[in-house]
């Protein structure tokens, strides 16, 4: 089928300037205005098409100079047309061309273009070729696509090839020194890139709604898990082999005495010398290893010494709160007594686990348990199994049954929780895991359910140590020292018991000598007597410095038989020894006898009633008891004193008009005055009428402190026995005495001056009437108690005589005139051979 003509057109030098292309008659073109040709951006694109042309054509022709170039070219007459016919260059053409650009290819051309030339056919395709002529065309036809503009000439191909490469930079030649270490790795990255692909997080997760698309997928769990527990193993395989088992041993094997010194240096008392003793495991009976092993480790001999689930709540109480033993294997106990300190760190924790498991394959199972036998903490001083079936049975171990060895295994969660003889919480709790020990030996067939059978009473242990006693007034000192060290210096019984402490007291060894002296002959005049009082008869004495030194104190006859320390006891009401903080009261705060009135102020010479028997009476009325009766105070023999002031009723112990007066003056300020003068909150009595007349109970100590604060002029300093501690000769530091204004200097020095009169008119030869010695009995109204309070040269002393039956109760027993007459008061000889010379 022949193709139809085209009409002719204009043609340049080299032939039809679109030979591909119908040609299309060209009418008459409107001026185009200089500045529009000059600044519109088709002019300036076709002037930019020109020099590129240009340019090809002098590269084309070599640029020799001299040589005129060739005006035949097609470029040049390119650049020969004028500006009309470059504008026609930019006619767009017609839209059924367009379309017809835009046919897609048929299959079989599509397929064909998918099919990979051979070799030489690709690189045939990098060497230039021009298309030849189709049949019977002619050059410079509108038909042939090798004429015209578009005709390469024949150096074309050099002018391409001659083009020059751009060079690589160094960095892409010359491998980096990391491509160099990863290139061993490539071919297996190469292997584990597609499977890698999969751990990829693409978020949200394609195909998922909602939440779901948040959610990693299980190769993501899975991959997460492989590498935590890799890096997991591969740290604790590198921590068991940097860890090695210490040669040296801890403070534990180099356990010392702790020493006491008196106030001038001296040693006062040791203790710890025999609380350890070693034990072959061979003879330890069965029983008690297996009561120790039923409560602490049960798999022990099949563990690896160590116990996950016990380091996981070992872990958690370090975190949060719960008792600090029992939570892990034996093995590890063993490593953090002997090789570790005590601290609950996570650190330690770590530490004592990579031991415990080094230990564990190094050391047999006997030997183990036996080093934690006999390197346990079990109380009262004691370590190991030996030392603590003499604390608490007074016998060896290789004599105790399995009934006492489950109750020392009870202490090895904490001596200071499962010890009967402190309290009573501590006796129920320790009954309850004693049970849950013998229960458990049956459960793991250790002992007989029959024998079991045999043990329902608790074995009670022994009130306190044996071996801790001298049967010296010493003891009751020590264990004023010892409490006071380890609350001042924040120390653990554990930590205190391992020794190497020296302990300097504020203990005056001359003082110490005539108080013991002294309570020891009137306690065997007493006693003579009266031979049944022995059992019952008690005296506490306490001597306290202005500054709040602890310089004195009678506990008891023996400790050994009586561990209860008869001056720190708070049993026995102080009687009428109350009224100097009721006077103090008053003169601080005033009182007021109207509801809403202000307060008036209080003196010395203020007037009160001081007959027997006067009601008391608030700014309602008379104050009445539960019974219906009205309140009244009574007079030491119901004497009546009429209007006395309260100076001289202080001086002479008149009762009534210090009843009145904490009234008016408000039994909340009462009570305040004496809390702030020394004496314990714990020990207050009720805030009733009688809280005035000595409700409270206070021990011998506090008194004396209390009335010490009236000798500093004000100022109360927390009693203390203890003035520096030691460990191997470095300072420990402790909390220093609470020192607080308890009362204005006038008052002090006001209540001071009655107390004095007090003294001396009770006892005008005692001392010479300027001397500052101010003292005052104390009574009840029942007769359960007698004091004497006083001070003299800046040392208070109190001397407190009662009656109980401490296998009974704690409750006071009428004294049936253990502590002498009015006139001749035990009390008071006890206090002035103490303070003895007087003035």
């Amino acid at each position: 089928m022949e193709r139809p003509e085209r009409p002719e057109r204009p043609e340049g030098p080299e032939g039809p300037e679109h030979p591909d292309r119908p040609h299309r008659p060209v009418g008459p073109r409107r001026p185009i205005p200089a500045a529009s040709r000059e600044d519109s951006p088709e002019t300036r694109n076709a002037g930019n098409i020109g020099n590129a042309r240009d340019s090809r054509a002098r590269d084309r022709d070599g640029g020799e100079e001299g040589e005129e170039p060739d005006r035949e070219s097609g470029e040049d007459a390119a650049d020969t047309r004028r500006p009309d016919e470059t504008m026609a260059l930019r006619v767009p053409p017609p839209p059924e061309e367009t379309m017809a650009l835009r046919r897609p290819p048929s299959p079989e051309e599509t397929m064909a273009l998918r099919v990979p030339p051979p070799p030489d056919e690709t690189m045939a395709l990098r060497v230039f070729t021009p298309p030849e002529p189709e049949a019977g065309s002619e050059p410079g036809s509108g038909s042939g696509s090798g004429s015209g503009a578009d005709e390469e000439s024949p150096d074309a191909p050099r002018q391409r090839g001659s083009r020059r490469k751009a060079k690589p930079k160094a960095s892409a030649t010359v491998p980096s020194a990391v491509a160099r270490l990863l290139a061993p790795l490539a071919p297996l990255g190469a292997r584990l890139a597609p499977y890698a692909r999969h751990f990829k997080p693409v978020y949200p997760r394609p195909g998922r709604a909602d939440w779901r698309r948040w959610l990693p997928s299980w190769r993501q769990w899975l991959g997460a898990f492989l590498i935590a527990f890799g890096l997991g193993t591969g740290t604790l395989a590198v921590a068991y082999a940097a860890t090695d088992i210490p040669e040296n041993l801890n403070t534990y094997a180099t356990q010392q005495d702790n020493v006491y010194f008196w106030a001038d240096g001296t040693p006062m008392a040791r203790t710890g010398w025999v609380q350890r003793q070693a034990m072959p495991l061979d003879d330890i009976p069965a029983d008690v290893r297996w009561a120790v092993l039923a409560a602490e480790n049960q798999s022990f001999y099949s563990d690896p010494g160590i116990s996950l689930k016990g380091i996981s709540r070992a872990l958690w109480r370090t975190v949060g709160k719960g008792d600090t033993e029992g939570g892990s294997t034996i093995t590890q106990q063993y490593v953090k007594n002997v090789y570790l300190n005590q601290n609950q760190t996570v650190s330690r924790k770590f530490t004592e686990a990579m031991i415990s498991l080094k230990l564990d394959n190094q050391m047999s199972k006997d030997k183990i348990l036996e080093g934690y036998l006999n390197t346990s903490w079990f109380g009262r001083g004691t370590y190991g199994i030996q030392r603590a079936a003499q604390a608490y049975y007074g016998k060896d171990v290789s004599k105790l049954n399995a009934s006492e060895a489950a109750f020392l295994a009870c202490l090895l969660k904490g001596a200071g929780l499962y010890d009967p003889t402190l309290n009573q919480t501590n006796h129920a709790r320790a009954v309850d895991r004693w049970n849950w020990i013998l229960d458990r030996m049956v459960k793991i067939g250790k002992l007989s359910a029959s024998e079991r059978a045999t043990y329902k009473t608790f074995p009670e242990p022994l009130k306190s140590n044996p071996l801790y006693d001298t049967g010296e007034q010493s003891d009751y000192l020590v264990q004023l020292a010892a409490q006071y060290v380890k609350k001042s210096a924040h120390l653990t019984d554990k930590e205190f018991d391992l020794g190497g402490f020296q302990i300097y007291t504020t203990f005056d060894k001359k003082r110490e000598k005539v108080l013991t002296d002294t309570v020891t002959k009137a306690r065997k005049k007493a006693l003579d007597e009266d031979p049944k009082a022995k059992r019952t008869a008690h005296y506490g004495a306490a001597s306290i410095a202005s500054d709040g030194r602890v310089i004195a104190v009678y506990g008891g006859p023996d400790h050994r038989t009586q561990g209860y320390n008869e001056s720190n006891a708070t049993t026995v009401p102080a009687g009428t020894a109350f009224l100097p903080f009721v006077y103090a009261a008053g003169l601080e705060h005033g009182v007021t006898r109207k509801r809403d009135a202000p307060r008036t102020p209080v003196t010395p010479e203020s007037v009160y009633d001081g007959d027997d028997g006067v009601p008391v009476t608030t700014p309602e009325g008379p104050y009445w008891d539960r019974s219906g009766k009205k309140v009244a105070a009574h007079n030491d023999g119901k004497k009546d004193w009429g209007r006395i002031s309260l100076g001289k009723a202080l001086a002479h112990s008149v009762n009534t008009p210090f009843m009145q007066l904490g009234m008016d003056t408000g039994l909340d300020n009462v009570r305040d005055t004496a809390v702030a003068a020394g004496l314990l909150s714990s020990s207050m009595g009720a805030q009733v009428p009688d809280l005035s007349l000595g409700s409270s109970r206070p021990s011998a100590i506090r008194m004396a402190s209390a009335y010490a604060t009236f000798d500093a002029g004000g100022r109360h300093t927390e009693p203390y026995s203890v003035r520096r501690v030691t460990h191997n000769g470095s300072t420990v530091p402790m909390d220093r005495p609470a020192v607080r204004r308890a009362m204005g200097a006038d008052v002090a020095g006001q209540v001071t001056e009655a107390l004095t009169d007090s003294f001396h008119l009770a006892h005008p030869t005692a001392a010479a009437a300027s001397a500052k010695v101010s003292g005052k009995a104390g009574t009840t109204e029942d007769d359960t108690a007698s004091w004497y309070v006083g001070t003299d040269k800046e040392i208070s002393t109190a001397v407190v005589v009662y009656r109980m039956d401490l296998a009974k109760s704690l409750e006071p027993l009428p004294l049936k005139g253990l502590a002498g007459t009015a006139a001749d008061g035990v009390p008071y000889g006890i206090w002035s051979r103490a303070m003895a010379p007087l003035g």
